[in-house]
């Protein structure tokens, strides 16, 4: 028997979860957001978590993004990060219909360990939809897919910042049980408790 665990909602964390195969672009998606930086070399990620103040119910929390390991190498990894997950993001690259086919069982696991009846945001995204030329996925069947999957959809490119801030406020958004914005409301927050590791120079404003 499977134990659905729910994070208790006074907690200041929200906890995303990126999924998606080896390179596509997840780590450059995370990285463009947090930072405003994007690299060319793929470097494969076992797990890195990166963090972002947000406004949440008008106070000050933390957006936790926990970038996962392309590799299915890790599966107890995977499970506990979607227990521990509020929401997520699947990420394929439109240029390999692959990418898009591999999500399916992540996305079969998320629905057995939080359940059907439960809803909770999770966003379907085409990645590097820069590369035109390159295209396998057509944006008519990743949109078709989420339909069936009964997530949202958002093309993106990490390379040249296309919907990279909206596909993580379009994901605030989703949220039924609280009202979080990328904005702060003009005030800062002097006493962070607990977000030491927070760059105030992120791309907040």
């Amino acid at each position: 028997m499977i134990r659905r665990s729910k994070m208790p909602e006074q907690s200041n964390d929200y906890r995303v979860v990126v999924f998606g195969a080896g390179g596509v672009g997840k780590s450059s998606l995370v990285l463009r957001f947090v930072k405003g930086t994007f690299r060319e070399s793929y470097i494969p990620t076992i797990e890195d978590t990166y963090r972002q103040v947000i406004s949440c119910n008008k106070n000050i929390c933390t957006l936790q993004i926990t970038d996962t390991t392309g590799s299915h190498q890790f599966p107890a990894m995977q499970r506990l990060s979607i227990s521990k997950g509020h929401a997520f993001i699947l990420v394929y690259s439109v240029t390999s219909r692959q990418s898009l086919e591999e999500l399916r069982p992540i996305w079969e696991v998320i629905r057995e360990i939080k359940g059907n009846e439960v809803e909770f945001p999770i966003m379907l995204v085409g990645n590097k939809c820069d590369e035109s030329d390159a295209r396998e996925v057509q944006s008519a069947f990743g949109e078709s897919q989420a339909k069936a999957w009964k997530c949202n959809f958002m093309e993106t490119s990490a390379k040249t910042n296309h919907n990279v801030k909206e596909l993580f406020q379009e994901l605030l958004n989703m949220e039924k049980n609280r009202n979080m914005s990328l904005q702060l409301d003009g005030k800062k927050n002097k006493s962070q408790k607990g977000t030491r590791k927070i760059k105030e120079k992120c791309l907040l404003m």
